[in-house]
Parts: C-alpha cells; structure tokens; sequence
C-alpha cells in the first residue's frame, strides 16, 4: 500500500508546470482513488503520485501530466487505466516474519484453539487462512513456511491459504515467489536453508520460494471496496494488517465489517500493530496486541 515515510517538499515550494498535476487535477484522482480503492490521498501526497504517474506517461506516450490528467479525466481514458492508475499510486511494503509476534501466536496459541472448534480446522476440514491485502506475497508466504514446518516435524495440518490484494503488480509477483535477496534476511536461518533458492546471478540475487511453499498459497485479486467479497465465510483466520491506517474511519468499519462476516466463530483476526479497531461496532472481542477473535 501506499508508504507514508515517501518523502513530501513542503506545498510552497512547487511551481506549477505542465510535469506537475494541477491542485485541481490532483483533487480530482484523489477522488477517482479514494472512490475506487478506499485510499485517502492528502495533499501531501501530490508529489508521490505526480513521480509515480511520470512512468504512466512513458508507457502511454504521452507529453506530460496535463495530457495525462485531460486523457484519464476529460477524454475517457479512466476505464482502460484504472487498473495502472492504482497500481501505480501503491507501495507495496512488505517483509517475510513481519510483526512476528502474530505468527508466534498463530501457531502457539490460535489454531491450538481452532483445533478444538467443532468441525475442527486442520482436521475435519482444511485449516483456512486469509492474507486480505497481501502485497506481493511474503505475508501468507511466511504462514506457509511455518505450517509446512510444523508438518515435518510429525504434526501436519491440512490447509488452505489464499492471498489477496488490490495491486496486479504485487499479485505477479506474488506468483512468481522470487524475491531481492535483501528481503531473505527476515527469515530465520532454518527456514531459509529449507525454503529459499537462491539465484546465481550476481549482478541481480534474488531468492525463490520452494514449489512446495508456491504452491500453498493461491492468489487473487481483490479490491476491498467492493460490495461483494468472492471468498468462504469460514475463514479460520484473517490477516488484515497496516491497511487501515490509509483508510477514513467510515471506510475501516465498512471493510471490517465485510471481512468479520468471512470469518466462522471463534475465527482470529489481526491487524497492524499501529492500527486499533477497539473502539468499533464488531462482533470481536480483543486477545492480543491487534488481535481479536469473532464471537
């Protein structure tokens, strides 16, 4: 999603030109965006997009931002680039074992209680996993390591895990499962020597999920701002985490809302750490630091 330490010039230092979007222009997509994805787009933020739309232009030929602005706004261009449009205004910020606190309690403490759920999770049926704005991938990746551990040590549990986010960008690379090997340095040494290929190259080391873990995980694109969400609403766990903090407070209870209603009783919900649901009218109650179980 859309990375809020991107670095912003104060207002009064820009000059309007045909390379910049025009405040008018601006409020305009910030409408388009926040209408479409739920994103809030301060004026701060006018400068990251204007740099993010600059490659939009080079894709599309076209001269500048207002030919661009007249293209998307005035001659309608709006259906065939919205897709591109958002993909471009998100930062897709993302690590393997990010918040790992969650991950310990899933494993140490959630899905124990699950398996004790009637039609146990894992057991009777497989055990269901949501990343519901999962970037390109290293959040349900990370799940699925860790229940892909848990099996070689004797304890297997059946599963289903499924990634979902608004990017096609991130999505692609989600499927992909090839990653800088930078982002490698997150996961324990066990579960790198067990889980990561990493590339000869060089010039460009990069690192490769196992099949195995790959092929644990499906992904879809979702935008959750529609109406309708295509997933089961027995979801054992959702993880729904730093996204809010870009939405307005109506928008986090109607997301949050549709996402309860995916998940089964006695099913987890986590957030991000930085983000506080407390205060609003959900059928959870708090277990954890960001985490809440549906009653």
């Amino acid at each position: 999603m859309i990375d809020p330490d991107d670095p912003q010039p104060e207002e009064g230092s820009r000059r309007p030109s045909s390379d910049t979007l025009s405040e008018r222009d601006f409020v305009r997509l910030a409408v388009i965006i926040e209408r479409h994805a739920g994103i809030r787009m301060p004026p701060s933020k006018r400068t990251m997009v204007e740099g993010r739309l600059r490659r939009r232009l080079r894709v599309l030929g076209l001269p500048d931002m207002n030919a661009y602005c007249r293209h998307v706004l005035d001659d309608g261009g709006l259906d065939g680039e919205m897709v591109d449009l958002i993909d471009a205004v998100t930062t897709n910020k993302t690590d393997f074992f990010r918040e790992i606190e969650h991950f310990r309690y899933l494993m140490g403490t959630a899905i124990p209680a699950l398996s004790r759920l009637p039609h146990r999770p894992g057991q009777d049926r497989p055990l269901k996993i949501w990343s519901a704005a999962c970037s390109t991938g290293a959040e349900p990746y990370t799940v699925a390591m860790l229940l892909l551990d848990r099996a070689s040590t004797g304890a297997p549990i059946r599963h289903e895990i499924v990634g979902t986010d608004i990017c096609t960008e991130a999505l692609a690379a989600a499927k992909s499962g090839v990653y800088p090997l930078d982002m490698a340095k997150m996961v324990p040494a066990p579960f790198a020597s067990r889980y990561l290929m990493r590339s000869r190259d060089d010039g460009n080391p990069t690192v490769r999920l196992v099949p195995p873990v790959r092929q644990s995980v499906r992904f879809g694109h979702l935008n959750v701002m529609d109406p309708v969400y295509p997933m089961a609403t027995d979801m054992d766990v959702v993880f729904f985490r730093n996204i809010l903090i870009y939405f307005d407070k109506k928008t986090q209870q109607k997301v949050l809302e549709k996402l309860c209603g995916h998940l089964r009783p006695g099913g987890y919900l986590f957030v991000g750490h930085s983000e506080t649901i407390t205060n609003m009218d959900l059928p959870v109650k708090q277990v954890g630091s960001a985490i809440f179980v549906r009653s």
